[in-house]
């Protein structure tokens, strides 16, 4: 029989996964084609109306129910740091956000836990959890317990159901000529994630800045009157960016020197830590993009796999750099300046 693994030396939980948070996920123009043409036609007979669904490819979808707006969203992903709390935490906050990106208050979370029970001890496991649980506190929403696999990669993440008012939800289709665009998180996440999964080398800052909940920005933005908001996550910010600009039917401008990146990024793109996910994310956005004289390494970093990383705002937040704005739509949806 089995004996369940217990354990003696420090694990390294990103050498059980093939990718890396975020990183990991399937890239978007093959995920696109997997789900076209499967939007479900409207129900009748029914009280709880579709608002936002898979057409323009925002962060959750949401339903209204006697007048709120109900936000529901699911994300895990692979171990993107090796310290399993830190993990925890991390991917809570960025299932998270996605309620956040839709101008949402999380009330209820269920884990999903996918773990290898043969090689890995259930006290990391635990770890994870509770990590994610002190999260999902710190945002005021409940973990309601949640689903568990025996898994040969180890993922961890939630699904969460979030509420908002109907009148004043954040999309990425409601992006206007005029508007300037916000960040609220530093670009690099993804190449500190990389590095640090090929070296071992830790990197707090990356690791506060991908644990800090988005409700202080969701809660700006709103504030503020925004109306088209995204999180910037897997596909990168020329992704996601994309992906506002095309549902809005607007180009977005965007000033590189503006935009703002973790200490170290810059470094760990010039010493090769580029995931293949990133560069997945660059040749997806190519067509669609002007990349005018931008130099090859801040390509990347505009293209960096992100996780839990913040929000791009189509409007000014207190506290967040402008990094551009959107103009009436031209050849490309993103042009680099």
């Amino acid at each position: 029989m089995t004996s369940t693994p217990t354990r003696q030396t420090p694990v390294r939980l990103t050498q059980f996964a093939h990718g890396g948070g975020c990183a990991c996920k399937i890239p978007p123009g093959e995920l696109e084609e997997v789900v076209a043409g499967l939007t479900a036609p409207p129900l009748t007979g029914g009280d709880t109306p579709l608002l936002v669904g898979l057409a323009t490819g925002d962060d959750a979808a949401v339903v209204t129910h006697r007048g709120t707006a109900v936000v529901c969203t699911a994300d895990f992903f692979t171990p993107v740091v090796d310290d399993p709390y830190d993990w925890g935490r991390i991917a809570a906050a960025n299932a998270l956000s996605d309620v956040y990106a839709m101008g949402g208050r999380p009330v209820l979370a269920v884990n999903l836990l996918a773990w290898p029970r043969d090689r890995l001890p259930f006290d990391l496991a635990r770890e994870v959890l509770r990590g994610g649980l002190d999260t999902a506190t710190e945002a005021g929403c409940h973990v309601g317990g949640g689903h568990s696999v025996d898994d040969p990669e180890p993922k961890y993440g939630m699904a969460v159901t979030g509420i908002a008012d109907p009148a004043r939800l954040l999309r990425n289709d409601a992006g206007r000529p005029g508007l300037p665009l916000s960040l609220t998180k530093p670009l690099g996440i993804g190449v500190l994630n990389n590095r640090h999964k090929a070296t071992g080398e830790r990197f707090a800052h990356a690791v506060a800045t991908m644990a800090a909940l988005n409700r202080e920005a969701s809660e700006a933005a709103l504030a503020a009157g925004a109306a088209c908001v995204t999180d910037v996550t897997g596909f990168g910010f020329l992704g996601h960016l994309h992906k506002l600009a095309r549902a809005s039917g607007v180009t977005a401008v965007v000033d590189t020197a503006a935009v703002p990146y973790l200490e170290g990024a810059r470094e760990a793109v010039r010493d090769g830590y580029v995931s293949g996910g990133t560069r997945r994310n660059l040749e997806w956005v190519a067509p669609h993009t002007d990349f005018g004289d931008t130099d090859a390494d801040t390509r990347l970093l505009l293209a960096d796999a992100q996780t839990s990383g913040g929000l791009l705002v189509a409007g000014e937040v207190p506290g967040a750099p402008v990094v551009g704005e959107l103009v009436p739509r031209g050849t490309h949806s993103v042009v680099l300046r």
